[in-house]
């Protein structure tokens, strides 16, 4: 039985809403992801494994820290 919260891991990205602001529309058109408002602080990015693993190295590549 796979771990929850590395199940978790691999199909979520939570960050910093500030950090999306000019990248979630182009996250979105991009890559079969949901990004949530989680309060007013975080944004939750979810979606498959293949996705979420696309989704970060695109995010990387703009130069957000996805750790």
């Amino acid at each position: 039985m796979p771990d929850p919260a590395r199940l978790r891991d691999s199909t979520q990205i939570v960050l910093p809403q500030e950090t999306l602001e000019n990248l979630e529309t182009q996250l979105e058109e991009e890559f079969t992801v949901t990004v949530f408002e989680e309060g007013e602080e975080y944004c939750r990015i979810i979606g498959s494994p293949v996705e979420i693993k696309a989704a970060s190295d695109f995010l990387v590549r703009q130069g957000v820290s996805v750790s």
